[in-house]
């Protein structure tokens, strides 16, 4: 017996001001996020897998250069691309992660083959993409990903010496560039996906939470779906996405309840901005974000689309 299905994205949280964007950019943004989920919403609406879903959703996100994550990533230190991705599947919490890639054009993509093709969760940089070569991904060159508009993010952060911008050209220069997406199918299963391209001008093969199961990126069964946005170190630290599944599972919050208390509690308390988005067993969605925006969308279990930008929405 088949059951309703549903599915939420999100293309980073954080500051994002009104102020500063405008018309053109805020429909270019809204427009792509629509597509994502509805890339989602078909593969379900097929009877699909909600893996396969959460994947097909993200690499719209990937794929376009709106998004710190594949073709819109942040430089590094190095003025080099560096990705991290994750996915879970919720039916026997398989999952898959890599870290540190830099010429493979949808990293979530890799992430899922190394859940399915490897006796691995979490492979990094060379080895990572080793992988990813015998598995025929072809080379993509740095250039794909270079848009000038990270590299003046790039100088601006090194005149200062900073790793989050204090002045912003850009309406979401302070966003916490991760997307991600959350699914389930009409079989009962629930998954996540996420990816980034981590911070500007970051060094030493710094990683954050959207590599890191249980930090960016859970799923189980009967359980919840969790994808988040913001602060990595913070993040890893609060093990965010399984406190939600914890909550709900030991203290039988709902995922509304779940969700605000990690994101509003003790994460927000230690500086932790950012957010999460969360699809429980029966389909039903959370965003919950403390900064004031989050990129989202979702498609609800009635087929009802929502799209949204800022948190008084």
């Amino acid at each position: 017996m088949t059951q309703p299905f549903s599915i939420a994205i999100h293309g980073g949280a954080g500051t994002i001001l009104r102020e500063q964007m405008s018309p053109q950019l805020k429909q270019e943004i809204l427009a792509t996020l629509t597509l994502s989920v509805k890339a989602g919403e078909h593969i379900l609406a097929q009877c699909g897998d909600a893996l396969d879903a959460a994947v097909a959703a993200v690499k719209v996100l990937e794929d376009s250069p709106l998004f710190n994550a594949g073709k819109g990533s942040v430089l590094t230190h190095d003025e080099m691309v560096e990705m991290d991705a994750s996915v879970m599947h919720g039916a026997e919490m398989d999952a898959g992660a890599v870290a540190g890639v830099r010429h493979i054009r949808n990293p979530i993509e890799l992430a899922r083959d190394v859940m399915l093709d490897s006796d691995h969760v979490l492979l990094i940089g060379e080895g990572a993409e080793k992988f990813a070569f015998e598995h025929q991904y072809p080379y993509t060159e740095q250039d794909y990903f270079f848009t000038e508009r990270r590299y003046e993010q790039l100088l601006s952060m090194k005149e200062k010496g900073l790793f989050a911008l204090s002045e912003s050209k850009y309406p979401d220069d302070k966003k916490y560039g991760t997307v991600g997406a959350v699914a389930l199918d009409q079989q009962g299963n629930l998954a996540a996906a996420t990816s980034t391209g981590g911070v500007t001008n970051k060094k030493y093969g710094r990683v954050g939470d959207t590599a890191i199961i249980g930090a960016g990126t859970f799923a189980k069964n009967g359980n919840v779906a969790v994808s988040t946005t913001g602060m990595g170190e913070y993040f890893i630290r609060k093990t965010v996405a399984s406190d939600v599944a914890a909550r709900m599972r030991y203290l039988k919050q709902d995922v509304h309840t779940a969700c605000e208390s990690v994101i509003q509690g003790e994460l927000k308390t230690m500086g932790g901005e950012g957010g999460l988005i969360a699809i429980d067993a029966s389909g039903d969605i959370h965003f919950a974000m403390n900064s004031s925006g989050m990129y989202r969308a979702s498609i609800d279990t009635n087929g009802e689309l929502t799209v949204k930008i800022y948190a008084d929405e």
